[in-house]
């Protein structure tokens, strides 16, 4: 399925995986919705598309809070009035998180549920009436390895990811009738900004970039495997390069050697006393 001449709308477009994917789309002729929190970062993610030959008038700039469902009816008719037609909507945007269980306040999981879970939930029940009444579309998600896999100090991370695929993977079932398609993105490590802007237990910023996003899947390389997976509308586009990716069908046949594995995880970061 081409991408050509589809107007596409990618949340957390201001970095990281969202970033990289909408220069993947800046060079397949659509238009695209650049948002996030950030105005002047999405202003320099359409200048370097526009670098890959795309017109400006293609690109919308389109910056807000996903968590102000008060504005969210105003944000998706600017979408929708762009180009007229919304194809297809990539719930992008997120946070991280890198504390225990006992040093996490009730209200840090609470962030972590509006921004990964209501916020997507949100936009995408304003956006499906808009698909189905062109006839047609595709809702991506980017969740996460730990949206499979319960990994020790992301409690709410892992938590969120798990509610976002159990979400996205009930719509699929509801708006196939529709020809919506539905994906769901589970990446592993990627070298992206993740961990800095991962929250701690009292709700503050991490800051520090984690030994295995370092060592992650170049953030390029991973946005062109989900391009292509987008592309052919697969239900699940799985990317990494490393051990992440065993775990993933090790959970599938083996869950107690996983269990396992993630308790000698969790002693091997607490006896370092230095969260990875």
């Amino acid at each position: 399925m081409s991408h050509k001449k589809q107007t596409v709308w990618i949340t957390g477009a201001s970095s990281g995986i969202g970033r990289a994917l909408a220069l993947q789309f800046a060079s397949a002729n659509t238009k695209l919705i650049l948002s996030s929190r950030n105005k002047q970062a999405l202003e320099k993610v359409k200048q370097f598309c526009t670098k890959k030959d795309m017109k400006e008038s293609d690109i919308l700039v389109l910056p807000f809070d996903l968590t102000d469902e008060d504005q969210l009816d105003s944000i998706v008719e600017q979408a929708k009035y762009f180009s007229g037609k919304l194809d297809l909507l990539i719930n992008n945007a997120g946070i991280s998180q890198r504390s225990s269980l006992l040093d996490t306040e009730m209200s840090t999981y609470r962030k972590l549920f509006d921004i990964d879970v209501f916020a997507p939930i949100a936009l995408t029940k304003l956006v499906v009436p808009i698909m189905i009444e062109q006839g047609s579309g595709h809702i991506a998600a980017t969740s996460s390895v730990a949206g499979k896999v319960g990994v020790p100090f992301r409690t709410g991370y892992c938590a969120a990811k798990h509610a976002m695929m159990g979400f996205f993977d009930a719509l699929r079932s509801e708006v196939t009738q529709h020809n919506i398609k539905v994906s769901t993105i589970t990446p592993g490590y990627i070298k992206t900004n993740v961990s800095k802007n991962a929250v701690t237990g009292d709700g503050s910023t991490f800051g520090k970039t984690d030994i295995s996003i370092e060592n992650g899947m170049q953030v390029d390389a991973c946005a062109k495997v989900i391009f292509k997976g987008l592309q052919k509308a697969k239900k699940e586009i799985v990317v990494g390069k490393g051990l992440e990716m065993i775990i993933l069908k090790l959970k599938r046949f083996f869950p107690n050697l996983v269990f396992k594995i993630m308790e000698s995880q969790y002693k091997k970061i607490a006896a370092s006393n230095r969260l990875e």
